[in-house]
C-alpha cells in the first residue's frame, strides 16, 4: 500500500513537472531560440500526455473512451516535435519541405491500427509497440544532427559550450535508456510476471524532467537575432563543409598577406581574444573585412578555424599568467576568466587539449622542479 501511494505521488510530481515545464518553455521567458522552444514546449506537453490518464484515475476520474483515444492518437507526434525543435535550434530559418511530410507516415499507420484495435488486443499491443519504437529513429537523427552542428559552430564561435546543444544530446541519451527499460518492463509483464508498480521507471522520468528544466532555463541564443548577421554566419558554416578546392577566392592575392599581418598585429596588440563574447562578426569588424573573408583568411592563411585560432591565443595568455609569480594568488578559474574563457569546464578542456596538461598541472610544474622533471620523463 505504501509503495502504491509513493508511486501515485511520483506520478503527480512527474505530470505536474512536465506540464509546468512545457508552459515555461512555450512562454519562453528568456526570449531565446523562439521557434525551437515552441516545438520543444509542444514536445514536453505531448510527453506529459503519457501520464495524464493515470493522474485522472488517481484523482478519482475515469477517462471517457473518446478522450483516451484522443490521447493515444496525439502521443505518436511526441518524437516528431522533439526532432523539429532540434532542427530549429540548429537552423532558426528552417523552412518546411515536402519531404517533411514523410514524418506523417507512421502516425497515419498508427491511427488506422488504433481505430481498429477495440476488439483486437494484438493490434492494440502493436500500436503501443509502434508508439515506443517510433522514438528510436528520431533520437538517432537528432544525435547526428547535433554532432554535425557542434563541429560547424567552431567556424564562427570561440566559446561553443553555451550553444553546442550538449544538453539536448543528454536528454536524447536518457530518453533512449528509458525506452529500453520500458520495452524490457513490458516484455517482463507480458511473458514473466505481471507487475502493477513501476515506481523506478517513473522516478527515472522525474529525474529527466527536472534535469531538462535546469538546462532549458540556462540556454542562450545560438545565432544572432539580426537576420542578416544570422544568414551570413550560417552561410559560412555551410561553406566550411565544402572541400578547399571548391571554395571561392574571397581575398585578392595582393591583399592577402597584408590582411594576414593586420590580423596578427591586432591579436597581439589589442588582444580581442580576452573578450569572452568575441565571435567571427566582432573580429571581422575590427579588421575591416566581412565575416566570410575572415573565415577564408583563417582557413587559408592559418589553416585553422575561428575556434582554434582564438583559443590558441587565450591558452598562451593563460600560460603566461600561470607562470608569473605575481598572479600566484589568483585562482585557476580567475586566470581562465582573465584569459577570455567563460567557464571552468571550457578552460580546462581547451587548455588540456592544447598543452596535454590541465591548468593546475601546468601551474604546479612551473613552481615545482620535481613535477617538471616527472613531466619531461613522461614526454620522453
Amino acid at each position: 500500500m505504501m509503495l502504491e501511494n509513493i508511486q501515485k505521488f511520483v506520478l503527480v510530481l512527474l505530470y505536474g513537472g512536465l506540464t509546468l515545464l512545457s508552459f515555461t518553455v512555450l512562454i519562453n521567458p528568456m526570449k531565446a531560440n523562439r521557434k525551437a522552444n515552441l516545438f520543444f514546449g509542444l514536445f514536453l506537453l505531448l510527453w506529459s500526455s503519457y501520464w495524464v490518464l493515470d493522474v485522472l484515475r488517481i484523482c478519482g476520474l475515469q477517462p471517457m473512451a473518446w478522450f483516451a483515444l484522443f490521447v493515444y492518437s496525439v502521443q505518436i507526434f511526441t518524437p516528431i516535435f522533439l526532432f523539429f525543435s532540434a532542427v530549429f535550434f540548429i537552423n532558426p530559418d528552417y523552412r518546411f519541405r515536402k519531404k517533411d511530410l514523410n514524418c506523417l507516415i507512421v502516425p497515419v499507420i498508427s491511427w488506422i491500427l488504433l481505430f481498429n484495435s477495440e476488439r483486437h488486443p494484438v493490434i492494440y499491443h502493436l500500436v503501443l509497440f509502434i508508439n515506443i519504437a517510433h522514438n528510436l529513429p528520431y533520437i538517432a537523427l537528432i544525435y547526428f544532427k547535433i554532432r554535425k552542428h557542434q563541429k560547424r559552430i567552431k567556424v564562427i564561435s570561440a566559446d561553443t559550450e553555451p550553444i553546442d546543444l550538449q544538453w539536448l544530446i543528454k536528454l536524447n541519451f536518457l530518453l533512449f535508456i528509458t525506452i529500453i527499460i520500458t520495452v524490457g518492463y513490458e516484455l517482463f509483464n507480458a511473458f514473466v510476471y505481471k507487475m502493477h508498480q513501476h515506481v523506478v521507471m517513473d522516478l527515472l522520468f522525474l529525474f529527466i524532467v527536472y534535469s531538462t528544466l535546469y538546462y532549458v532555463l540556462r540556454q542562450k541564443e545560438i545565432y544572432p537575432v539580426d537576420k542578416r548577421q544570422r544568414d551570413e554566419l550560417m552561410a559560412i558554416e555551410l561553406e566550411n563543409e565544402e572541400e578547399e578546392t571548391a571554395r571561392k577566392k574571397l581575398i585578392p592575392d595582393h591583399e592577402f598577406e597584408i590582411l594576414k599581418q593586420r590580423l596578427t598585429d591586432i591579436m597581439e596588440k589589442e588582444k580581442p581574444y580576452l573578450d569572452g563574447d568575441l565571435n567571427l562578426l566582432k573580429l571581422s569588424d575590427k579588421i575591416g573585412i566581412n565575416a566570410h573573408q575572415l573565415s577564408y583568411l583563417l582557413n587559408t592563411g592559418f589553416q585553422e578555424n575561428f575556434f582554434y585560432f582564438i583559443n590558441k591565443y587565450r591558452v598562451q595568455h593563460a600560460r603566461k599568467m600561470l607562470s608569473d609569480n605575481s598572479f600566484e594568488k589568483l585562482s585557476i578559474l580567475g586566470i581562465g576568466f582573465e584569459s577570455g574563457f567563460n567557464s571552468k569546464t571550457a578552460f580546462n578542456t581547451i587548455f588540456k587539449k592544447m598543452t596535454d596538461m590541465t591548468p593546475s598541472e601546468f601551474r604546479k610544474q612551473q613552481f615545482d622542479p620535481d613535477s617538471r622533471q616527472d613531466h619531461s620523463k613522461a614526454l620522453d
